[in-house]
């Protein structure tokens, strides 16, 4: 069974990125199952660039195929942020609740019609073979006035997608899947690895 690391120290990715990806006969790992891997600083100035630099050091240290995504909030009021610094947004890396405080707070008295936004998430599965499969979702919706729901992770809470009144917090993990950025992203790299593994 093919063995594929997922490039992501974040549990709540991983276990969305397992549950999208279920039914290939692929066994996942993680850093749980394999210490010692790198965790490489997110250099590059776009989605594209981070995920291909993350999968590429976690698949020279395993010696396995790697997959990233590297995905962030474009809020339009903002000019596009916090883009490819989302998860640093507030300073430390991946601080969920100071990343959401600092967004509201500079959303702060802006009318609901100029709160849009969208999840934008790029996948890259590489292979140490030099095949690399990308793929690339994106959720259209709006911001809103103050966190809301206890599921999901990052800006969950405050982002409404398109077409409903609840949050991605507010919404099951199948909901989120079906629609979110992350989902739409995986479930057509999900289609190209299922090609490539029924080709072998």
């Amino acid at each position: 069974m093919l063995e594929i690391v997922i490039a992501s120290r974040n549990p709540g990715k991983v276990k969305e990125i397992e549950r999208i990806m279920e039914g290939l006969p692929v066994r996942w790992l993680s850093f749980r199952d394999i210490l010692g891997l790198p965790d490489p600083e997110e250099t590059g100035s776009t989605f594209r660039e981070n995920a291909l630099i993350k999968a590429g050091a976690v698949m020279e240290s395993a010696g396995k195929p790697a997959l990233a995504d590297d995905s962030g909030l474009e809020v339009d009021a903002l000019g596009g942020a916090p883009g490819v610094r989302s998860a640093r947004y507030a300073g430390g890396h991946g601080d969920d609740r100071e990343n959401v405080r600092r967004l509201l707070r500079e959303l702060e008295g802006m009318p609901p019609e100029r709160r849009t936004a969208r999840f934008v998430c790029r996948v890259a599965l590489l292979f140490p073979d030099g095949r690399c499969l990308e793929a690339e979702g994106v959720c259209e919706g709006s911001i809103s006035a103050a966190p809301r729901g206890e599921g999901g992770f990052g800006y969950d809470p405050v982002f409404v997608p398109r077409g409903y009144d609840r949050t991605f917090a507010e919404l099951t993990p199948e909901e989120k899947d079906s629609l979110s950025h992350r989902g739409r992203a995986l479930a057509a790299l999900r289609d190209m690895l299922a090609l490539e593994l029924s080709s072998e």
